[in-house]
């Protein structure tokens, strides 16, 4: 009994429960009470079934029912797995994902007997789906920045044309006012309809892809709320991007295509059955996070890219088809409706939004002073933005203090939050200076009005504050002023440092709030206006020799601090080339991202990596860590193992099932059935629930044969959506029943991925990762053996877990 409670307080729970579907479970906390009741019975039917089918060493620990903990620190132990689970929520456990193929004799059956219509209508649906899940995202992301453009444009109008009459408090007012509702709006969406919804989303679609998969991150509430939410959040003026909350609303979106709509809001369709596996279904929400991606930046290519560099973590050709035909419909979904727009038939909404600038009429001709200057862009993006992943690390942390609390303080952050901002972004133009206007420009200056380079604010006739120019417009609009390289002297000094301070620490203190914020448009911010900065330091020591403008300076300055905290490259260029379309940048491109990279990681890991270890979800590396090296994989399995014969009694597969939150059982055939006991396979729990409410049962422990597959359909053995499958309590089994025998080979997967106990645990890992498996097979070197040693789960190759076991690897693995 105490070795059970000593494994529950190191594993904290297995997180292989019985969630249902795509993050739907239960959450499955104990009192105190509770746990003894639940290590007795675990004793109890070990003990009891041990003769049976219980073959000692090692295996799935029967006491695995509590939550794995976070790695955040806080009040609340339970584990968590959304933005607002990173400051304190208590949500549903984490449930792993399995993307094996299933080979029983049901599912064999399934695909003998299909004709080629069935399999040409399987093909065609997935390139519907592909394009369907583009269109959608294509219209969804022009929809956000329509309604972002009107309304952020309708309170700008509001504040100028109040400060022109020169009532500069009654002006103050009515922006901070507008941004409060807002900003409220969007807090209340996120803390009570849909908490998962807050934050980027780009850290949990990492996850998912990787096999995790957490509590309603693609459900259609966080659709709704991450649409609407992200709305108001970048209306309000917020210093946070739309661009992160794109890729989990273009994931959601391919979610809810791809589960056949959502029985709860009454959507379903039928003829998608073919695609009720994870397979399919991550194949489809790695096109709807790379459409997300093409959406906000209009950046098929990077989009792509994206997808294969930061979010995937397994790729294959046929998916890169369609994930690049996928982000293909959306550039064209967005360029036919930005042609619409451009005749002035959409508000306000002109060229603003989708951050588009051209910068291809500079054409770069550098020299080594440039290149130098360059190199220290790199250097600064390296060390700025490990810096700003730090920061964002302890406030987070600071922020679970509060909203642990409930939404009630959730929305009251957001509240502070927003009228820091707002006094910010109105405040700190009073201390600029007035410019004169420039000569010989096309646009009006001052701008009346939202759109325009040049703000008015406190300045008189031929004057405009270009502080104001970069704080009191839509981060979009600021941008593209960073960007410009027509007015050398457009923006001081001065103001290019207190623009990069401001928006440096507001996009850190707001990043964690309930609202959907994305991170990409903060560190744009910031680093095109240090980028900027160097450029005019380069301009005065040079003059007319440098070859790069200020514009593409500031560029480059966006490339180093995106590199520096989000650690990608490859994906990274191509977007900024394609938002650009400055493709003889590209050589400095890939070398500003290189050496921000480098800098930045040999302090810390890429903010979206930190994040999903914040957030506790078990996120498998694509390496191994040092010290499994020294393991083999016998030696993180735990006991007792739970085994089904070939043909078992209902009675104990019931207790099994209520007792556990086991997803998959091995099955052993014993004699008479067997010579010698062998290991026939494995089983999913899933599977058993759905055997078990058919009823198809046996008064004799004898075989059934293929008898099986004229009761059932494969299609009633698929995963359902959004914790919609069967549960133990729904079983009515009576008692007579539990004394029947049911036959488990149909319906048992005869080929698991197995491992010989001896292979090394960091090999077990990698090949458990590249495979996308949810269980692993051990079984033993020596013939005379039980047939299994146990099972490898997602949970047993998580750090935590294996230092717990061996803690003198504890000091080896903070060396390395």
């Amino acid at each position: 009994m105490e070795y059970l409670r000593q494994r529950e307080r190191e594993d904290g729970g297995d997180i292989e429960n019985e969630a249902g579907g795509e993050g739907g479970g239960e959450e499955v906390v104990y009192e105190n009470y509770e746990r003894n009741e639940i290590e007795r019975k675990a004793s109890f039917f070990s003990e009891n079934q041990r003769d049976h089918d219980v073959f000692g060493a090692g295996g799935q620990s029967a006491n695995r029912l509590l939550l794995r903990e976070p790695l955040l620190k806080s009040k609340s132990r339970i584990n968590t797995t959304s933005q607002i689970a990173i400051v304190g929520a208590n949500v549903s456990p984490i449930e792993s994902l399995d993307y094996e193929i299933i080979e029983n004799e049901l599912f064999k059956q399934d695909w003998r007997s299909r004709k080629k219509v069935e399999i040409y209508q399987y093909v065609f649906l997935k390139w519907t789906l592909a394009l369907l899940i583009g269109l959608c995202t294509g219209l969804v992301g022009f929809f956000n920045n329509l309604a972002v453009e009107n309304i952020a444009g309708f309170k700008f109008l509001l504040t100028n044309n109040l400060m022109l009459k020169h009532q500069y408090f009654l002006a103050f007012a009515a922006y901070a006012g507008c941004n409060v509702v807002l900003a409220v709006c969007a807090a209340v969406l996120c803390a009570f309809i849909a908490p998962a919804a807050a934050g980027s989303g780009i850290p949990e679609v990492k996850a998912y892809l990787n096999g995790v998969d957490a509590h309603s991150i693609l459900a259609p509430s966080t659709l709704f709320v991450k649409i609407f939410g992200s709305i108001f959040g970048v209306a309000a003026g917020f210093v946070v991007g739309k661009e992160g909350p794109m890729v989990h609303t273009g994931a959601c979106i391919a979610n809810l295509l791809g589960q056949g709509g959502s029985r709860k809001y009454h959507l379903t369709w039928k003829w998608l059955r073919y695609f009720k596996n994870d397979r399919d279904r991550r194949d489809l929400i790695t096109c709807g996070a790379a459409a997300g991606v093409a959406a906000a930046f209009r950046a098929p290519v990077g989009g792509v890219l994206f997808a294969l560099e930061e979010a995937a973590s397994w790729w294959r050709s046929a998916l890169l088809w369609r994930t690049f035909f996928t982000t293909a419909v959306v550039a064209v979904v967005l360029r036919g409706l930005m042609i619409y727009c451009g005749s002035g038939k959409c508000g306000l909404f002109g060229k603003g939004g989708l951050i588009m600038f051209d910068v291809s009429s500079a054409v770069p001709a550098y020299s080594t002073p440039d290149v130098l200057a360059v190199i220290l862009i790199g250097v600064l993006g390296g060390i700025f933005g490990s810096l700003y992943n730090f920061l964002v690390d302890k406030v987070l942390k600071t922020y679970s203090i509060i909203n642990e609390r409930g939404p009630g303080f959730k929305v009251l952050l957001v509240i502070f939050i927003t009228l820091l901002t707002s006094c910010c972004s109105y405040g700190l133009p009073w201390f600029a200076k007035c410019t004169p206007c420039p000569t010989g420009i096309e646009e009006d200056c001052p701008t009346v009005g939202r759109s325009g380079d040049y703000k008015s604010f406190q300045c008189g006739p031929g004057q405009y504050n270009d502080l104001a120019s970069l704080l009191l417009n839509t981060n979009d609009d600021a941008i593209r002023n960073l960007f410009s390289s027509k007015n050398i002297h457009e923006f001081h000094l001065s103001t290019l440092v207190v623009f990069f301070v401001a928006v440096y620490f507001l996009g850190i203190v707001t990043y964690g709030i309930a609202v959907p914020s994305g991170l990409f448009i903060p560190v744009i911010l910031a680093g095109a206006s240090y980028g900027r900065l160097v450029g005019r330091l380069v301009e005065m020591v040079l003059g007319s020799s440098s070859g790069l403008g200020v514009g593409l300076f500031s560029v480059l300055g966006a490339a180093s601090f995106l590199g520096g905290t989000m650690r990608m490259t490859v994906s990274l260029c191509v977007i900024l080339l394609e938002l650009t379309n400055g493709l003889l940048m590209l050589p400095l491109m890939m070398l500003v991202l290189l050496i921000s990279k480098t800098v930045a990681d040999s302090f810390n890991k890429g903010v979206y990596d930190q994040i999903v270890k914040m957030k506790g979800l078990p996120y498998l590396e694509a390496h191994a860590e040092p010290y499994m090296r020294q393991l083999v994989a016998g030696d993180v399995c735990s006991g007792p193992l739970i085994t089904f014969s070939g043909v078992e009694k209902v009675g104990n597969i019931l207790h099994a099932l209520r007792l556990t939150r086991h997803n998959g059982f091995p099955v052993i055939d014993e004699p008479p059935l067997s010579d010698a006991p062998e290991l026939c396979g494995l089983v999913l729990r899933s599977h058993l629930l759905v055997l078990l409410k058919g009823k198809n049962f046996l008064k004799h422990p004898v075989s059934t044969g293929l008898e099986i597959l004229k009761r059932f359909h494969a299609f009633d053995f698929a995963k359902p959506g959004l914790g919609k499958g069967l549960k133990v309590e729904d079983l009515e089994i009576t008692a007579e029943e539990t004394e029947m025998y049911v036959d488990l080979r149909p319906i048992t997967n005869t080929s698991p991925y197995t491992v010989v106990e001896t292979m090394s645990l960091a090999k077990a890992a990698l090949l458990f990762r590249e495979l996308g498996l949810r269980h692993l097979c051990v079984v033993p070197k020596k013939p005379g053996r039980p047939p299994i040693v146990g099972i490898l789960t997602r949970h047993d190759f998580m750090p935590e877990h294996v230092l717990g076991l061996y803690p003198h690897l504890t000091r080896a693995h903070k060396v390395m």
